[in-house]
């Protein structure tokens, strides 16, 4: 059974860019997957209509999703108005600059216009091993330290981070073909 599955993610510096193309791979790992993967600048809402689920992430800017993926997600009103997305599948992802740099708020914030279409919200569980040490139970959020100067190398997302990604969309492809089987 063939299931569509929407990635859009929004990224300044490649840092979310690189954990959007982890979480496509991760579905892709899932028999009869078909996964699409956007730059919000590219991306279309009423694409989502045809999907069963959606996957979507940005860096976090001061705890909150970035003004980018803000204002995609404010062209749903229509589609909120016609419950066109009650009933799919959801997660959400995020990269910070520090630690402590609000990943959870971030996550948060992703998730609560998805509760407010009536999608169906996939996270990661403990007993998902990527996530024993490095994750969160609200999807994947990861910390990407600020580079120290202009001509440093990018602090692009780790191997744990890329799996945790991996792991989320794999579980989201897993989660949705229980769904349309």
């Amino acid at each position: 059974m063939a299931m569509n599955i929407y990635v859009v993610y929004d990224s300044e510096a490649g840092h979310t860019e690189v954990l959007a193309r982890a979480v496509a791979e991760g579905a892709r790992q899932v028999d009869g997957a078909k996964v699409v993967l956007r730059h919000v600048s590219e991306a279309n809402v009423r694409d989502l209509v045809d999907m069963d689920a959606i996957i979507w992430g940005c860096p976090g800017h001061f705890g909150t999703i970035s003004a980018g993926l803000k204002a995609w997600i404010d062209k749903l009103g229509y589609m909120w108005a016609q419950g066109e997305l009650v009933g799919k599948v959801g997660a959400a992802f995020c990269t910070t600059a520090t630690v402590h740099g609000g990943i959870e708020m971030t996550l948060w914030n992703l998730l609560t216009p998805m509760l407010h279409n009536g999608m169906i919200i996939v996270g990661l569980p403990g007993n998902v091993k990527e996530n024993v040490l490095y994750g969160s139970y609200y999807g994947v959020g990861i910390t990407c330290p600020v580079e120290l100067s202009a001509d440093a190398p990018m602090n692009m997302p780790k191997e744990s981070d890329l799996a945790l990604g991996r792991a989320l969309g794999q579980r989201v492809a897993e989660v949705t073909r229980k769904f349309v089987s």
